[in-house]
């Protein structure tokens, strides 16, 4: 009786809604602070999704050698873009697409490839000291033969794709584009991992792989 007594209580209803609206609100903020987090760092990063025929040796190998004449070409073309718009402008589809065919042939094999611009899926990717949370990225995707193989990401710009993951330790040169084309949160988020910051990744990486959920059940 008592406690059914404090239940309907008017100081008890109202400490209710005043935690449900605070609850509301910290929600609410949180989303919100995703979503602006989230949509800096998408827009100013371009990735490289390369997709193997197979799970074979070959095929692994094979797009390894792909993904290599493609950043060599694309980062000749297109070396004085300094924002992710330029460099989009100056890719030339057809260009890059007969490069990896005509790497696809002279190492022996006659799987067709296609490449496509588009605004795809990409899971959390640590390159070096730069994590970048999973979410919908702009990129160039490039796809050998049946494309059912295990895939390869990286970022083209900044480009980030040649870091060298072992020393853990992304150059100056484009840490510097990072900072340059990022706000100043986005970048700290990318790159700092003490305890606050670490914590805004995790909710990023958490709303975000809530959001790739739902799309995910929305194309079923």
């Amino acid at each position: 009786m008592f406690i059914k007594n404090i239940i309907l209580s008017n100081k008890f209803k109202n400490f209710t809604l005043i935690s449900l609206l605070l609850f509301c609100f910290i929600v609410v903020n949180a989303c919100n602070y995703v979503a602006a987090v989230s949509a800096n760092i998408s827009n100013n990063v371009f990735r490289l999704h390369v997709i193997a025929n197979s799970d074979s040796n070959e095929d692994q190998a094979l797009k390894y050698i792909v993904r290599d004449a493609v950043l060599e070409y694309v980062n000749s073309s297109t070396s004085s873009a300094t924002c992710k718009e330029e460099l989009i402008e100056m890719l030339d589809l057809d260009a890059i697409r007969k490069v990896a065919q005509q790497t696809v042939y002279d190492n022996g094999y006659y799987y067709p490839v296609t490449v496509e611009l588009g605004y795809f899926e990409f899971p959390t990717k640590t390159y070096g000291d730069i994590s970048l949370p999973s979410g919908f990225y702009d990129a160039l995707r490039v796809k050998i033969g049946d494309a059912s193989g295990q895939n390869w990401w990286c970022v083209m710009f900044p480009p980030l794709c040649f870091v060298d993951v072992s020393s853990g330790v992304v150059p100056d040169s484009s840490k510097e584009v990072l900072q340059d084309n990022l706000d100043t949160e986005g970048y700290n988020v990318i790159s700092e991992n003490t305890g606050e910051i670490k914590f805004k990744f995790k909710l990023i990486e958490l709303l975000q792989n809530f959001r790739i959920e739902l799309t995910s059940l929305a194309n079923k």
